[in-house]
């Protein structure tokens, strides 16, 4: 893959709702709800058009072929994936790659992505 893994705010906020793009929020569902988000993030929520789905939830398949069953996308999709602070979205990443995915991170994630005020988010 020619394109770098990690993916900047800037591109992402550029990016949004792009066809054939898929952002991946890979945080519980009460930070992805903005019902329970960190305590340092100055806004809740999740990026706007972001698919909720738990990390630990990739952790618990067996085969790449269940990840592809799970994500519901053809081999070869593109998913950008984002957590709070870049950790889980690596480990995220990295699944989906083995999966057969071009899956990259937003690294900032909503730790950086909540902190600016002109960027959209939905709750």
């Amino acid at each position: 893959m020619s394109e770098p893994v990690d993916v900047t705010t800037e591109e992402l906020a550029r990016r949004l709702g792009e066809e054939g793009l898929t952002v991946l929020d890979v945080r519980t569902p009460d930070e992805y709800t903005g019902e329970l988000g960190h305590y340092s993030d100055p806004r809740q929520g999740h990026v706007p058009g972001a698919r909720n789905l738990r990390i630990e939830t990739l952790f618990a398949l067996p085969t790449v072929e269940a990840v592809r069953e799970l994500v519901g996308l053809p081999e070869g999709a593109e998913i950008i994936a984002y957590c709070h602070s870049g950790a889980r979205s690596e480990a995220a990443t990295q699944i989906l790659r083995a999966a057969g995915y071009e899956a990259r991170n937003y690294r900032g994630s909503w730790r950086e992505w909540s902190r600016d005020e002109s960027l959209p988010l939905e709750t």
